[in-house]
């Protein structure tokens, strides 16, 4: 058993989203935690750790931008792990939002910091199971596996997010992409597309992907894989006993092939994630 005399001094900051400063309603979204003493001739250690679980911030802020809030965690780690001036509170100021401000420091003691950011994200930012409403479903459940197999790869902080098609197309495009990257003279991309509720979303990925391959050439002077990830047929029930369904699937998974849209399936991801492990070097 650890005694207090054998664990780290650290202290932690909460990282809490505020949509109306105004008002002051909040939810925690994150934990920075650092050791207070710095090792002999090296800086001072420390983890940041953003929720998974985007429920609470929905119900508090319906409009409220997921995907840049995670793409902060990302911009936020990769500026503390690249500051030789050690000026960690000039970068934290500039990264976080008006929408995201971060509370003041206070002491802890931990067995480690793997350890200590998990009990503090327990305590302060992920909801008890019992407060947990149903799994989710459609696009954003395809999204969340997505991210767990290129965060379980490695090479989730080295990929693009939300990347905007207006970049390639033309002003005004609302669509953004999920994930990018570019191992060589190629450019990858992938999008999460549910057929759950129906097949809007592989129309418009359809629609759009002859002017993103030739809008990537032209800017990028690359060519464009273009993937669509969607759920396995048998977990929306589309077989043969339901051949409304099935013929729906097929229908929509057919119009993303014809327009050279790559279509795979949730259970794809992990040799996916794999293959951009190996094309970034990591």
């Amino acid at each position: 058993m650890t005694t207090d005399q054998e664990r780290l001094r650290c202290e932690f900051q909460l990282l809490r989203y505020v949509p109306d400063p105004v008002r002051n309603e909040f939810v925690h979204v994150g934990v920075l935690l650092r050791e207070q003493a710095a090792p002999q001739g090296g800086g001072a250690e420390m983890e940041l750790r953003f929720t998974r679980d985007w429920r609470r911030v929905r119900c508090l802020h319906p409009d409220a931008d997921t995907s840049l809030l995670e793409g902060m965690e990302t911009e936020l780690r990769h500026r503390l792990g690249h500051d030789p001036d050690g000026k960690m509170m000039r970068i934290l100021n500039e990264a976080l939002s008006l929408n995201v401000q971060m509370t003041a420091p206070k002491a802890y003691l931990a067995e480690s910091l793997p350890a200590g950011i998990e009990e503090l994200m327990r305590m302060y930012v992920d909801p008890p199971k019992r407060e947990r409403v149903p799994r989710l479903s459609g696009r954003a459940a395809i999204q969340s596996l997505m991210r767990a197999e290129f965060e379980h790869a490695g090479v989730w902080d080295l990929l693009r997010k939300r990347i905007p098609a207006s970049d390639y197309t033309r002003p005004g495009d609302p669509l953004r992409l999920d994930v990018g990257y570019r191992p060589n003279g190629v450019i990858r991309m992938f999008h999460a597309v549910s057929l759950e509720p129906g097949l809007d979303l592989a129309k418009v990925l359809a629609f759009s992907a002859e002017g993103l391959r030739a809008g990537v050439e032209r800017v990028e002077k690359a060519s464009l894989e273009l993937t669509a990830i969607v759920e396995p047929a048998a977990k929306l029930g589309a077989s043969d006993e339901d051949l409304d369904r099935l013929t729906m699937y097929r229908f929509g998974v057919e119009t993303m092939e014809e327009n050279q849209i790559r279509v795979l399936t949730t259970a794809d991801m992990s040799r996916v994630a794999e293959t951009a492990r190996r094309e970034l070097s990591v």
